[in-house]
């Protein structure tokens, strides 16, 4: 039941991605209304709900009731989750391990003690 309800919620989530970004914005008819004199298409009735707006409507009640149906059945005790139980306490290291020996010197050759090229 959960798998089905999980699959629906999912399929959901991305319809409503999908409506709510192919739709206009409303913001489209303002630029054009405000020297015009038709100011009431920007502060007035919208007018009749478009089909998209009625899809985007319908997607988001779906997307309500599984998303309270999802939490709801996830709730329950007895139900499985992903986090464990128990955490098991992080036993820190040894001191001497994270002391490091320092590290040998390395002599590199200065310019003054290059050696005299050959002479024949």
């Amino acid at each position: 039941m959960t798998t089905l309800l999980l699959t629906l919620h999912v399929l959901v989530c991305i319809a409503l991605i999908a409506i709510v970004l192919l739709q206009g914005g409303k913001g489209a008819e303002m630029g054009v209304s405000l020297g015009s004199g038709s100011s009431q298409t920007v502060f007035g009735a919208t007018g009749g709900q478009s089909f998209m707006s009625k899809l985007t409507t319908g997607a988001a009640i779906i997307f309500m009731l599984t998303s309270l149906t999802l939490a709801y059945f996830y709730g329950q005790p007895g139900s499985t989750s992903v986090m464990p139980a128990t955490v098991a306490p992080q036993t820190a290291p040894a001191p001497e391990a994270l002391v490091q020996p320092p590290a040998a010197p390395v002599e590199q050759p200065s310019e003054s003690a290059a050696p005299a090229p050959e002479k024949k």
